[in-house]
């Protein structure tokens, strides 16, 4: 039988970090600092410790630590009595703060408390702590979705000025790497990325004979109407290999060539994003391009 939270002593504690991706005040390592010093204070001992590093708090999904920690106060398979997390948003941003009020009630009912060691306030179920608590929950939820709408503008701003945000070049195209004043730094290669905030990626075109490809693809497809299958089976003849550089032919089935067509058309309005900055009016090769696919 599974041994109850009150018969462990009151000062043995599990601790449970998390890191997403956000700034370096929130690494595991900070994290466990602020936990073990409110421990000493307290006179508690850490037993065990459950860590989520990468991982969103939007949701439990993909958090197995955390998911894995309340299984085990429910089913009794602990030896702690108290949990502790350095703040409200590191138990979670749920978009929903009731979740995250009902995962700690879980572990409440189990005969476990959960402290915030780095809040200003005492998790002890006094009216103050709970409106507290729950302002700082609908904060922590808050802060994820401003967060996100910044880095989706963010990304649309950089795509408008010319910049590739993440991602293989394609076929035809290569990837450089720019300085925060566009100058060149170097050509990235097949798994190479910038490692400098501030440098910024473009595509510029690749070897000649694979330019002249994407052309034909264009002009069959465009302008001669052939259909996706008539353009794989005469890549295939010609033994044209993959961006990746694979063995394999390019274009072993439609499927795979009707990605490929997208990917010309994504390059054409990324391309006339820029024409249409520098003349003031859009291609109309673009737009018979985007009426055809």
């Amino acid at each position: 039988m599974s041994a109850s939270p009150s018969t462990f002593p009151p000062n043995s504690a599990a601790a449970y970090v998390r890191m997403s991706t956000e700034h370096q005040q929130y690494s595991t390592s900070n994290q466990m600092d602020v936990i073990c010093e409110y421990a000493k204070r307290r006179e508690m001992q850490i037993v065990k410790d459950y860590s989520d590093e990468g991982k969103s708090g939007l949701n439990i999904q993909g958090r197995e630590s955390l998911a894995r920690m309340i299984q085990d106060v429910q089913d009794g398979r602990i030896n702690f009595s108290s949990i502790l997390v350095y703040d409200v948003s590191r138990w979670g941003r749920f978009q929903d703060a009731d979740e995250s009020a009902y995962y700690e009630y879980m572990c409440r009912r189990a005969g476990v408390s959960v402290h915030y060691c780095a809040e200003q306030f005492e998790n002890d179920g006094s009216p103050v702590s709970t409106i507290v608590k729950s302002v700082k929950r609908a904060m922590a939820g808050e802060y994820s979705r401003e967060l996100s709408t910044k880095v989706f503008l963010g990304a649309c701003r950089l795509i408008q000025e010319g910049f590739k945000q993440g991602g293989t070049a394609g076929f035809g195209l290569r990837r450089v790497l720019i300085d925060q004043s566009r100058q060149k730094k170097a050509v990235l290669k097949m798994g190479e990325h910038k490692s400098l905030q501030t440098d910024r990626v473009i595509l510029i075109p690749g070897p000649e004979e694979e330019v002249k490809i994407v052309r034909w693809i264009y002009q069959s497809f465009v302008n001669e109407g052939k259909s996706e299958s008539e353009i794989a089976k005469a890549l295939n003849a010609q033994g044209v290999l993959t961006d990746f550089g694979s063995v394999e032919p390019c274009h072993c089935s439609s499927g795979a060539h009707q990605r490929k067509i997208h990917r010309q058309q994504r390059l054409s309005s990324h391309v006339i994003q820029i024409e249409t900055q520098a003349c003031g009016e859009p291609s109309r090769k673009v737009d018979s391009w985007r009426r055809k696919v």
